[in-house]
C-alpha cells in the first residue's frame, strides 16, 4: 500500500491534530510478540463498552527509584484511542509511580494538541489503565514486603 497522507485524499477532511495523526500511524512502544508479560511488573486493562474500546498497558518499575523505566501497551479502538495510548506512553516512561499517577486525560489530550468533544469519552482511557496498573504494582510489592 502506498504511503500518503489522509489530508491529500481529495474530499476528506482530517479532523485530528498532526499529533494524533503521528501517533495514530506510527505508534510508540506498542507490546509486540517480541514482548513477554512476565518481563514487565504490572498490568492494568480498561475497556468501554459503549464504543468498543480496549486498553491494556504494561508496565517496569525500578524498584530503589520507583520509575517507570519501559511501558507497553495493545489498544483496540479508533485513531484516538491508539494515538492516546501512544502518546501516554512517552509521558510516563522516566515518571516516578507518584507522577504517572496523576496523569489525567485532559493531559493527554492536551499532549495531542486536542481531540474531538466526541471522541474524548471513549478513547481516553489510558490513564485510567495506567493507575490500575500502578495499583496493581503496589498491591502485588505491599504484599511481598
Amino acid at each position: 500500500m502506498e504511503d500518503y497522507d489522509v489530508k491529500d485524499i481529495e474530499g476528506y477532511e482530517w479532523i485530528y491534530s498532526d499529533k494524533v495523526q503521528e501517533h495514530f500511524y506510527n505508534p510508540k512502544n506498542v507490546f509486540t510478540k517480541k514482548n513477554k508479560v512476565s518481563d514487565f511488573d504490572a498490568k492494568g486493562e480498561i475497556g468501554s463498552p459503549a464504543c468498543g474500546d480496549l486498553m491494556r498497558v504494561y508496565i517496569k518499575v525500578n524498584p530503589k527509584t520507583k520509575k517507570i523505566t519501559d511501558f507497553k501497551w495493545k489498544t483496540f479502538g479508533c485513531a484516538s484511542a491508539i494515538a492516546t495510548t501512544s502518546i501516554l506512553s512517552e509521558m510516563v516512561i522516566g515518571k516516578t509511580l507518584d507522577q504517572a499517577y496523576k496523569i489525567t486525560a485532559q493531559d493527554i489530550v492536551k499532549k495531542l494538541g486536542g481531540l474531538p468533544k466526541r471522541k474524548i469519552h471513549c478513547s481516553v482511557l489510558g490513564d485510567q489503565a495506567l493507575r490500575i496498573a500502578i495499583d496493581n504494582y503496589r498491591k502485588k510489592n505491599s504484599s511481598a514486603a
